[in-house]
C-alpha cells in the first residue's frame, strides 16, 4: 500500500474519531486521522471538561453563600484569573498527549480539514489521499448568526478562555451553553442578560422545572428577554449595542461582550461532501442503521455529526465503536441507544431522562405525575439549598417509571439512578423496596416515586 493510501481515514479527533482509529489500528488496518484544530476534540479541550472545572468554583461559591451565618462566616470569593489558570493546568497537555497516543499506536496524523475529491479520495495538507473507508467525526460548531455585525459576537471557546470577566455580558440563546455560562458569569460578579427567541429557556427540558430555574436565575440577577429577534450588533468604542425586536417593536441593549449561544450545528463546511457523494441535512450526515452514508457506502459518520446522534459525549463513543465494528467485520453492528440522561450544569443542575410529561400522556392511557418543589426536604435544608424540585412520571397501570426530571444540587448524579431504573424497566415498588445509603441524595428518590 502506498504512503498516501489507507484502509481507514478518520476526520475528527474527538472521542468518536479516536474510538474508530484505535479499534481499527488494533486490528492491523492502516489508519490516518486528521483534525483542523488541536487533537482531542471539543469535549476535552473546549467543552464539557473545562466547563465542569470552572463549575467547581461556582458550586463552592454557591454553597458558601447558602451557608453563610450557618457555620460559614464569609461567602467565598471567585478569583476568575486563578480559576482560569487552574483550568488550563488540566487542558494544556491534552492535544499533545492525544497525538502521542494515536501515533504510538500506529496511526498517521494530519493537521488540516480535508476536502473530498471523489468517493474515496480526499485532499489534505496539499496531498491526495485515497482510503477504502472514510469516517466523518467532525462534531458540531456554533450556529452562524447572519445579522449585521455578527462578526462581533464571541463564542463558547472565548468564554471558557476569558482572562478577565466583563462587567456586562449578554448571551444570545438560552440553551445549555447560554444558561450554564450565565450562571457562572453571574456568580463571578458580571451583570448578565439572556436573550432568546422562544418563550422560555431550555426548550428541551420540563417546563415546570425550567420555570423554577428561571425564577431562581432571576434572583441571582440574571435578566431574561424572551420572544426577541436579534437584528444587528454594533461595535462602539468601549462597548457594543444589540438591536432586537419584540412583536415588531425595536429595542436595544448595551454590554461589553455578546456571546453567540444560539446552538450548535454539524461541522460540515469545507468538506466538499457533494464531490464525495455524501448526502447530508440539517441534522448531519444521512446514515443508515450501521452509521454508513446512505449515498456513499465507503463513508461512515459518527458522533455529533451523524444524523443518529444527540450531542452527548457518551453517545459519540458508542457510535465510534459501532462504526469500527462495521468497518472491521462488515456491517453486522446496528446502533442501539438506551434511554440516555441529559444534564444542564447550571447551579443547581437540571437533569432529565426518559419521557417528558407530554410524551408520556400521548403514549400511555394513564400516568402518574409526581411533581414537587422539595426545598423542605432534609438534604436541601442541611445545606440551605434554595432550590430542589422533581417530576417523576409513572405508568399507572404497571408502576413502571418512564420519565424523571430533577432540579437540585446533585441532580446531575441522581439522574443516573433513574437512568438505570428506566433502562431496566423498574417500578415504583422496586425503588421503594431498595435500600439506599441514608441520608443521601440517592435515597430521596424513594420519596419521589
Amino acid at each position: 500500500m502506498e504512503d498516501n493510501e489507507f484502509d481507514v481515514f478518520v476526520i475528527g479527533s474527538g472521542i468518536a474519531g479516536q474510538t474508530v482509529a484505535k479499534a481499527c489500528v488494533a486490528k492491523g488496518l492502516k489508519v490516518a486521522i486528521t483534525d483542523n484544530r488541536e487533537f482531542g476534540g471539543t469535549c476535552a479541550n473546549r467543552g464539557c471538561d473545562p466547563k465542569k472545572i470552572l463549575l467547581g468554583a461556582i458550586e463552592t461559591f454557591e454553597l458558601s453563600k447558602n451557608l453563610k451565618g450557618k457555620g460559614i462566616s464569609k461567602t467565598a470569593k471567585i478569583d476568575w484569573r486563578q480559576l482560569q489558570k487552574f483550568k488550563r493546568n488540566f487542558m494544556v497537555n491534552i492535544p499533545a498527549s492525544t497525538e502521542h497516543n494515536l501515533a504510538e499506536l500506529g496511526s498517521t496524523l494530519f493537521h488540516q480539514s480535508p476536502a473530498f475529491l471523489d468517493e474515496n479520495t480526499i485532499l489534505v495538507e496539499g496531498k491526495k489521499v485515497v482510503a477504502k473507508k472514510i469516517v466523518i467525526a467532525t462534531g458540531l460548531v456554533p450556529r452562524t448568526l447572519t445579522m449585521t455585525g455578527a462578526k462581533h459576537f464571541k463564542e463558547s471557546d472565548d468564554f471558557l478562555n476569558l482572562k478577565k470577566l466583563p462587567k456586562k455580558i449578554v448571551f444570545v440563546g438560552g440553551g445549555y451553553i447560554g444558561m450554564e455560562f450565565a450562571h457562572m458569569a453571574a456568580r463571578a460578579g458580571a451583570k448578565v442578560t439572556v436573550i432568546d427567541t422562544g418563550k422560555r429557556p431550555l426548550h428541551a427540558f420540563d417546563a415546570d422545572l425550567v420555570d423554577e430555574l428561571r425564577k431562581y436565575s432571576e434572583s441571582l440577577g440574571i435578566n431574561f428577554i424572551f420572544e426577541a429577534t436579534p437584528k444587528a450588533l454594533k461595535k462602539k468604542r468601549k462597548q457594543l449595542t444589540l438591536r432586537y425586536e419584540i412583536e415588531g417593536e425595536e429595542h436595544t441593549i448595551d454590554a461589553e461582550a455578546f456571546f453567540n449561544t444560539a446552538g450548535r450545528v454539524p461541522a460540515l463546511a469545507g468538506l466538499d461532501l457533494e464531490k464525495g457523494n455524501v448526502q447530508f441535512g440539517d441534522k448531519g450526515i444521512e446514515t443508515n442503521t450501521y452509521l454508513q452514508s446512505t449515498s456513499n457506502p465507503n463513508v461512515y459518520a459518527c458522533g455529533d455529526v451523524s444524523d443518529k446522534n444527540l450531542p452527548l459525549t457518551p453517545l459519540s463513543g458508542r457510535q465510534g465503536y459501532v462504526v469500527a465494528e462495521n468497518i472491521i467485520n462488515g456491517n453486522d453492528k446496528v446502533l442501539e441507544v438506551p434511554v440516555t440522561p441529559s444534564v444542564v450544569f447550571t447551579s443547581p443542575n437540571l437533569a432529565t431522562v426518559g419521557y417528558s410529561e407530554e410524551e408520556a400522556r400521548s403514549r400511555y392511557k394513564n400516568i402518574r405525575v409526581n411533581f414537587e418543589v422539595a426545598t423542605g426536604w432534609f438534604n436541601a435544608k442541611r445545606i440551605n439549598a434554595p432550590l430542589y424540585a422533581y417530576k417523576v412520571i409513572i405508568n399507572d397501570r404497571t408502576g413502571e417509571i418512564v420519565g424523571a426530571h430533577l432540579l437540585g444540587p446533585d441532580a446531575g448524579e441522581t439522574i443516573n439512578i433513574f437512568t438505570l431504573t428506566i433502562n431496566n424497566k423498574m417500578t415504583d415498588r422496586d425503588i421503594k423496596s431498595t435500600i439506599f445509603s441514608y441520608p443521601s441524595w440517592g435515597n430521596d428518590i424513594k420519596s419521589m416515586v
